[in-house]
């Protein structure tokens, strides 16, 4: 046994090492010498076999009882190396390196002796920020990037034209931040062999991907998007892995990361692997990929994909009758690995955000786990997703029979902390882009594209659009080639790009847009029962704070059009999404409106306007009357007179609930430990 391994092998074989990389994997101990440590519990023999030993096989010594194999070689960095494993059966099979911090470039799949990489950072003043940053009631709008698609040299084939880090650094980040967001959400970065798997399909969870240059390469850009200003989130992957015989699948001749039992094992739905959830050297092995990109490379959160998978016994195919020992649906393993992986990120990283990509009504997935959640910060907004795209989809003279589609997600749009995503998934496999999707002529499809767009940005919630979308890109997603750039040699275009920058950056600067995006106080619907027309006022933490919104969905101008409001004096268009500068024919506008008084759809005053065909406004207040002051109080020697409440017991309950709500939205697990128990399963070597 080598001394001092013992204690963290009993760690990571109870499910409680949650920073393994620093001793699995590669790691240089002093300048031309390398330890290697791997677990492969019922291997007969290990070894490593690389360009340092002419891939000759260097044995490695079991330690103990352990199932971990360890062994020190002279080897130089760079050099390739796999791992040579002799299973319970006899036959050797060839394996990748699961805590690999580099791989080779694709078609090849070795590990390169590379440690831990390190750089000197510059983004202080990013993480003390951020350690501030209350994600909540601030405004959160992400640019969701593929980037092997982003730019690519369309002249090198399928196999190359890549942009690299350093390229993303130049073009990427000034690029984003000139649009207005806040945060790019990047499809996986993690190593893995096949394009058209989008990174989904993982082989490498402690490593960038080699696509695009070295992990130091990676890890300045990083550095350098919070130099800029702008927060880096990460898709990742642990419910499944690729079914690659050189790769985690029997990783020592018998099902190691996988569940033993076939059934459960095999994911039939995306031609993967489930890991297995209840195991505590899984459970190590995963928690500690995302610390490693949360901790040692910065990022600033996760977006867990397929929770669903996650969740539940029966969600693949051919699963439909799958129930687990107290004759339920609910995946137990599943659900305490999730309450489990967001307590020790949470302990660790309280400022970071952990999100969600679950497609089912499962109950409480960003609610804390001391109140029966699953700890997230936010979940992906599914419903309000496809019911907005059918609704834009269809021709504008049926929607007036189908306002439900939008009107319904009022009906629980508090039931979760929800981001409202426009993702990659609905630009693809012939779903068309968001652009194509929209009825009638070209003009119409922009005009419609632009009120969907408004729709987003002022509902509640945090909101995302994947990339060539900001400008209406008419050609669906290919992974295989860059965007379709050469559009913005359109005017249309053009005008769409420089619309949704000016959206982007009129949603941050308004506290009304975002404040109380998870409060009820933070919206009130003033029109919702007329056909093909919406309003409703999105409200800030201060009384003086708030924004009207009026939206009509058919291609017909509405004159002297009341909109509700809740104050008298006058208002100002923020936005028309009409204007000529964004796509429209509108040369001049209503520049200044006057509440006239009058109850209107329970509002005590209203504008006169003209909402524009199948167009939006976004209006403020300019110069408010003032409030009526308040009644004089009541004597102490009076009886209290019953009825509403006064401002002043108005204003205490305000801030009783606000504060209820923020300690509510803001300890998502953290450092809470879960309340239902967590189990794992050890080894039986072990």
């Amino acid at each position: 046994m080598i001394q001092g391994l013992k204690d963290w092998l009993y760690l990571f074989n109870t499910g409680q090492d949650f920073q393994s990389y620093n001793r699995f994997g590669a790691h240089e101990v002093e300048p031309g010498k390398w330890s290697f440590l791997v677990w492969a519990p019922h291997a007969k023999q290990v070894q490593v076999v690389g360009d340092f030993n002419d891939w000759h096989g260097s044995q490695l010594k079991l330690q103990g009882q352990t199932g971990c194999w360890y062994g020190e070689l002279p080897a130089q960095k760079h050099q390739l190396y796999k791992y040579q494993i002799v299973g319970p059966d006899g036959a050797t099979h060839e394996k990748i390196d699961p805590y690999g911090f580099g791989f080779e470039r694709k078609p090849g799949s070795a590990a390169r002796l590379v440690d831990v990489p390190r750089i000197t950072w510059h983004d202080d003043a990013w993480l003390a920020k951020r350690s501030k940053w209350r994600p909540y009631d601030e405004p959160l709008t992400i640019y969701e990037v593929h980037l092997g698609s982003f730019i690519r040299d369309t002249n090198a084939g399928p196999d190359g034209g890549y942009m690299t880090y350093q390229d993303a650094i130049d073009k990427l980040i000034p690029y984003v931040k000139d649009l207005g967001y806040t945060h790019i959400e990047f499809l996986p970065l993690m190593e893995h062999p096949l394009d058209a798997s989008w990174g989904y399909q993982l082989m490498g969870y402690f490593a960038p991907t080699s696509r695009f240059g070295e992990p130091e390469d990676f890890l300045r850009f990083i550095d350098a998007a919070h130099e800029a200003g702008l927060g880096i989130i990460m898709d990742w992957v642990p419910g499944h892995f690729i079914k690659n015989t050189d790769m985690l699948a029997q990783f020592d001749g018998t099902p190691t990361f996988e569940y033993t039992d076939p059934h459960r094992a095999e994911n039939v739905r995306w031609g993967t692997w489930n890991f297995d959830l209840g195991k505590a050297q899984v459970q190590s092995f995963l928690i500690s990929s995302a610390m490693y990109w949360l901790d040692h490379c910065h990022l600033d959160g996760l977006r867990v994909d397929a929770v669903s998978n996650m969740l539940y016994m029966d969600y693949d195919a051919g699963k439909e009758n799958d129930r687990n020992q107290f004759g339920g649906r609910d995946n137990l393993e599943g659900i305490a690995f999730l309450k489990r992986l967001n307590t020790k990120v949470f302990a660790k990283h309280p400022d970071v955000l952990m999100m969600a990509e679950e497609s089912s009504a499962y109950p409480k997935v960003s609610a804390p786990i001391n109140t029966g959640g699953l700890g997230f910060n936010y979940k992906w907004n599914m419903g309000w997703m496809n019911d907005t795209l059918k609704f834009f989809e269809e021709d504008p003279v049926y929607r007036h029979s189908d306002m439900n589609l939008l009107t319904f997600s009022f009906m629980y749009m508090y039931n979760e902390q929800f981001v409202l995503p426009f993702s990659h998934d609905e630009v693809v496999h012939g779903k068309k882009s968001l652009m194509h999707k929209m009825p009638g002529d070209r003009y119409n499809q922009f005009a419609n594209l632009r009120t969907m767009y408004v729709w987003q940005t002022t509902f509640p919630g945090k909101k995302l659009l994947f990339m060539g979308s900001e400008w209406g890109q008419f050609l669906e997603w290919r992974d295989w080639s860059q965007l379709e750039w050469v559009d913005l040699k359109d005017p249309m275009n053009k005008k769409m790009q420089g619309f949704t920058k000016t959206l982007n950056h009129l949603y941050t600067a308004r506290p009304s847009l975002w404040q109380q995006d998870h409060q009820p106080a933070g919206i009130k619907i003033t029109m919702a029962d007329e056909p093909d027309v919406m309003s409703y006022i999105r409200y800030g933490k201060q009384p003086d704070d708030f924004t009207v919104v009026a939206m009509n969905f058919v291609p017909v101008q509405k004159d002297h059009f009341k909109i509700p409001v809740p104050r008298l004096g006058t208002y100002t268009v923020l936005l028309n999404t009409e204007n000529i500068d964004f796509g429209g024919t509108w040369t001049k506008w209503q520049a200044t409106l006057t509440a006239k008084e009058g109850n209107t759809h329970g509002e005590p005053a209203w504008l006169d306007v003209i909402l524009p065909a199948m167009g939006a406004l976004l209006i403020a207040p300019k110069k408010l009357a003032p409030l009526p002051k308040p009644p004089k109080q009541q004597s102490k020697h009076q009886p209290a007179i019953t009825g509403s409440p006064s401002p002043k017991a108005i204003a205490t309950q305000k801030r009783e609930a606000i504060s209820h709500h923020k300690d509510w939205g803001t300890t998502p697990a953290r450092a809470q430990p879960p309340t239902t128990s967590v189990t794992v399963k050890k080894d039986k070597t072990f």
